[in-house]
Protein backbone atom coordinates (compact mmCIF):
# COMPACT_ATOMS: atom_id res chain seq x y z
CA UNK A 1 0.00 0.00 0.00
CA UNK A 2 1.34 3.43 -0.94
CA UNK A 3 1.71 6.13 1.67
CA UNK A 4 0.24 9.51 0.79
CA UNK A 5 1.95 12.48 2.42
CA UNK A 6 -0.25 15.36 3.54
CA UNK A 7 1.29 18.78 2.98
CA UNK A 8 -0.12 22.27 3.25
CA UNK A 9 -1.03 22.63 -0.42
CA UNK A 10 -3.04 19.44 -0.26
CA UNK A 11 -5.10 20.48 2.72
CA UNK A 12 -5.27 24.29 2.71
CA UNK A 13 -8.34 24.91 0.52
CA UNK A 14 -11.25 24.94 2.89
CA UNK A 15 -14.32 27.09 2.22
CA UNK A 16 -12.68 30.32 3.53
CA UNK A 17 -9.46 29.98 1.52
CA UNK A 18 -11.40 28.83 -1.54
CA UNK A 19 -13.55 31.95 -1.51
CA UNK A 20 -10.46 34.15 -1.11
CA UNK A 21 -8.80 32.35 -4.04
CA UNK A 22 -11.92 32.70 -6.19
CA UNK A 23 -12.12 36.45 -5.60
CA UNK A 24 -8.58 37.25 -6.73
CA UNK A 25 -8.42 40.37 -8.93
CA UNK A 26 -8.64 39.75 -12.69
CA UNK A 27 -5.23 41.38 -13.21
CA UNK A 28 -3.66 38.51 -11.25
CA UNK A 29 -5.22 36.06 -13.67
CA UNK A 30 -4.32 37.91 -16.88
CA UNK A 31 -0.79 36.49 -17.21
CA UNK A 32 -2.03 33.00 -16.45
CA UNK A 33 -4.76 33.19 -19.10
CA UNK A 34 -2.26 34.61 -21.65
CA UNK A 35 0.05 31.66 -20.92
CA UNK A 36 -2.90 29.32 -21.33
CA UNK A 37 -3.73 30.89 -24.70
CA UNK A 38 -0.15 30.30 -25.84
CA UNK A 39 -0.30 26.69 -24.65
CA UNK A 40 -3.70 26.07 -26.26
CA UNK A 41 -2.22 27.08 -29.63
CA UNK A 42 -0.02 23.98 -29.30
CA UNK A 43 -2.84 21.63 -28.32
CA UNK A 44 -4.56 19.20 -30.63
CA UNK A 45 -7.83 20.09 -32.41
CA UNK A 46 -10.62 21.66 -30.39
CA UNK A 47 -12.66 18.46 -30.36
CA UNK A 48 -10.28 16.82 -27.92
CA UNK A 49 -11.08 15.82 -24.34
CA UNK A 50 -9.25 18.03 -21.82
CA UNK A 51 -9.02 17.62 -18.06
CA UNK A 52 -8.44 20.72 -15.93
CA UNK A 53 -6.68 19.49 -12.77
CA UNK A 54 -6.73 21.17 -10.33
CA UNK A 55 -9.74 23.10 -11.53
CA UNK A 56 -9.77 25.54 -8.62
CA UNK A 57 -12.58 28.00 -9.22
CA UNK A 58 -13.01 26.84 -12.81
CA UNK A 59 -11.19 29.65 -14.65
CA UNK A 60 -9.21 27.33 -16.94
CA UNK A 61 -12.22 25.09 -17.62
CA UNK A 62 -14.39 28.07 -18.58
CA UNK A 63 -11.63 29.59 -20.71
CA UNK A 64 -10.90 26.41 -22.67
CA UNK A 65 -14.58 25.49 -23.03
CA UNK A 66 -15.06 28.85 -24.74
CA UNK A 67 -12.31 27.83 -27.16
CA UNK A 68 -14.32 24.69 -27.98
CA UNK A 69 -12.57 21.99 -25.97
CA UNK A 70 -14.58 19.15 -24.38
CA UNK A 71 -13.78 19.91 -20.75
CA UNK A 72 -13.76 17.85 -17.58
CA UNK A 73 -12.58 19.25 -14.27
CA UNK A 74 -11.27 17.87 -11.00
CA UNK A 75 -9.74 19.12 -7.76
CA UNK A 76 -8.53 17.51 -4.54
CA UNK A 77 -10.30 20.09 -2.39
CA UNK A 78 -13.90 19.54 -1.36
CA UNK A 79 -14.66 23.27 -1.52
CA UNK A 80 -13.06 24.17 -4.87
CA UNK A 81 -15.36 22.03 -7.06
CA UNK A 82 -18.37 23.74 -5.45
CA UNK A 83 -17.04 27.12 -6.58
CA UNK A 84 -16.07 25.74 -10.01
CA UNK A 85 -19.53 24.23 -10.45
CA UNK A 86 -21.10 27.67 -9.86
CA UNK A 87 -18.68 29.31 -12.28
CA UNK A 88 -19.26 26.73 -14.99
CA UNK A 89 -23.04 26.91 -14.62
CA UNK A 90 -22.92 30.71 -14.61
CA UNK A 91 -21.13 30.56 -17.94
CA UNK A 92 -23.54 28.01 -19.39
CA UNK A 93 -20.93 25.24 -19.50
CA UNK A 94 -21.86 21.62 -18.84
CA UNK A 95 -18.69 19.98 -17.58
CA UNK A 96 -18.14 16.80 -15.52
CA UNK A 97 -16.55 17.76 -12.21
CA UNK A 98 -14.99 15.37 -9.70
CA UNK A 99 -12.90 15.28 -6.58
CA UNK A 100 -9.57 13.64 -7.44
CA UNK A 101 -6.16 13.23 -5.80
CA UNK A 102 -3.47 13.90 -8.41
CA UNK A 103 -1.23 11.33 -6.73
CA UNK A 104 -3.83 8.55 -7.06
CA UNK A 105 -6.40 9.42 -9.71
CA UNK A 106 -9.27 7.03 -10.36
CA UNK A 107 -9.37 7.79 -14.09
CA UNK A 108 -8.60 5.08 -16.64
CA UNK A 109 -5.34 5.13 -18.55
CA UNK A 110 -5.46 7.58 -21.46
CA UNK A 111 -8.94 8.79 -20.50
CA UNK A 112 -8.20 12.33 -21.72
CA UNK A 113 -6.31 13.66 -24.73
CA UNK A 114 -4.74 16.50 -22.76
CA UNK A 115 -4.45 17.51 -19.12
CA UNK A 116 -3.89 21.11 -18.09
CA UNK A 117 -2.32 21.37 -14.64
CA UNK A 118 -1.89 25.04 -13.67
CA UNK A 119 -1.06 26.53 -10.27
CA UNK A 120 -0.35 23.28 -8.46
CA UNK A 121 3.30 22.25 -8.59
CA UNK A 122 4.42 25.08 -6.28
CA UNK A 123 2.49 23.27 -3.54
CA UNK A 124 4.57 20.09 -3.84
CA UNK A 125 7.39 20.17 -1.26
CA UNK A 126 9.53 17.39 -2.80
CA UNK A 127 10.70 16.23 -6.21
CA UNK A 128 9.31 12.76 -5.39
CA UNK A 129 5.79 14.15 -5.08
CA UNK A 130 6.20 16.17 -8.28
CA UNK A 131 7.44 13.08 -10.15
CA UNK A 132 4.57 10.98 -8.81
CA UNK A 133 2.09 13.64 -9.97
CA UNK A 134 3.67 13.82 -13.43
CA UNK A 135 3.55 10.03 -13.74
CA UNK A 136 -0.16 10.02 -12.90
CA UNK A 137 -0.86 12.89 -15.31
CA UNK A 138 0.98 11.05 -18.09
CA UNK A 139 -0.88 7.83 -17.33
CA UNK A 140 -4.27 9.53 -17.72
CA UNK A 141 -3.35 11.79 -20.67
CA UNK A 142 -3.33 10.32 -24.15
CA UNK A 143 -1.23 12.99 -25.85
CA UNK A 144 -0.22 16.02 -23.81
CA UNK A 145 0.21 17.33 -20.29
CA UNK A 146 0.52 21.10 -19.86
CA UNK A 147 2.04 22.04 -16.50
CA UNK A 148 2.82 25.40 -14.96
CA UNK A 149 5.46 25.50 -12.26
CA UNK A 150 7.50 28.00 -10.29
CA UNK A 151 11.08 28.39 -11.38
CA UNK A 152 13.69 29.05 -8.68
CA UNK A 153 15.07 31.74 -11.02
CA UNK A 154 11.84 33.73 -11.44
CA UNK A 155 11.48 37.24 -10.04
CA UNK A 156 8.78 36.13 -7.60
CA UNK A 157 10.93 33.24 -6.32
CA UNK A 158 13.84 35.62 -5.83
CA UNK A 159 11.59 38.07 -3.95
CA UNK A 160 10.32 35.30 -1.65
CA UNK A 161 13.88 34.19 -0.83
CA UNK A 162 14.97 37.79 -0.22
CA UNK A 163 12.00 38.43 2.09
CA UNK A 164 12.86 35.34 4.13
CA UNK A 165 16.54 36.32 4.37
CA UNK A 166 15.53 39.78 5.59
CA UNK A 167 13.55 38.30 8.47
CA UNK A 168 10.17 38.00 6.77
CA UNK A 169 8.10 34.86 6.71
CA UNK A 170 9.49 31.90 4.81
CA UNK A 171 7.49 31.04 1.72
CA UNK A 172 5.56 27.80 1.66
CA UNK A 173 5.80 27.68 -2.12
CA UNK A 174 8.18 25.22 -3.70
CA UNK A 175 10.06 25.70 -6.94
CA UNK A 176 10.92 23.23 -9.68
CA UNK A 177 14.36 23.52 -11.24
CA UNK A 178 14.33 23.36 -15.05
CA UNK A 179 16.64 20.32 -14.97
CA UNK A 180 14.02 18.46 -12.91
CA UNK A 181 11.25 19.48 -15.30
CA UNK A 182 13.26 18.20 -18.25
CA UNK A 183 13.43 14.75 -16.65
CA UNK A 184 9.62 14.53 -16.75
CA UNK A 185 9.52 14.35 -20.56
CA UNK A 186 12.44 11.90 -20.56
CA UNK A 187 10.51 9.62 -18.20
CA UNK A 188 7.41 9.86 -20.43
CA UNK A 189 9.41 8.97 -23.51
CA UNK A 190 10.68 5.77 -21.89
CA UNK A 191 7.34 4.85 -20.28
Amino acid sequence: MQTVIDYRGKTKYDVRTTLAYKDRPARQQFAEMALLDQASALLLPKSQRVLDLPCGGGRVSVHLARWGYQMSAADHSVAMPQIARQSLAGNGIDCPLEQQDIEQMTYADVQFDTIVCFRLFHHFPTSDIRQKAVSELCRVAGNQVVISYSSPYSASSFARRLRARCGGRKSQKSTTPLAEGETYSEGRASA
